[in-house]
């Protein structure tokens, strides 16, 4: 079985974070999602979520492609996970591309394009207005 990890916030979930976890649930059989934890998000991101982890967390498990949802709570657990979780590939957003070359070690790292015309950034600018 091949397993396939992700990384993200997905906060305000739209068809751009659906067509992330297809595409990233085309490259094994199994996907684990690790999910921002609120925490992480204002200590370390310094982002504020509309939606709580526990709401994300239920929406993530909600969608076929995902298999299992875990929390992320620093940014170096990444190596941990593929370890503890026997990932054979990494996958995460183009804008990252180069960032996690590092884990080339332990499994594949493949960066998939975002799709281009949606955001969360964009969303919450728009509701801004």
């Amino acid at each position: 079985m091949k397993r396939v990890i992700t990384y993200g916030t997905f906060d305000l979930l739209h068809y751009g974070h659906i067509n992330l976890l297809k595409r990233a649930k085309a490259l094994g059989d199994y996907l684990i999602v690790a999910l921002s934890t609120d925490e992480f998000n204002w200590n370390e991101k310094k982002k504020k979520c509309y939606f709580s982890y526990e709401k994300r967390k239920a929406l993530l498990e909600a969608i076929r492609y995902v298999d299992l949802v875990i929390p992320e709570e620093s940014w170096s657990q990444k190596e941990t996970d593929v370890d503890l979780y026997h990932a054979d590939t990494f996958v995460i957003g183009d804008d990252w591309k180069g960032k996690f070359d590092f884990l080339k070690e332990k499994c594949e790292v493949v960066y998939l394009e975002r799709t281009p015309e949606i955001s969360t950034t964009q969303i919450k600018q728009e509701l801004s207005k």
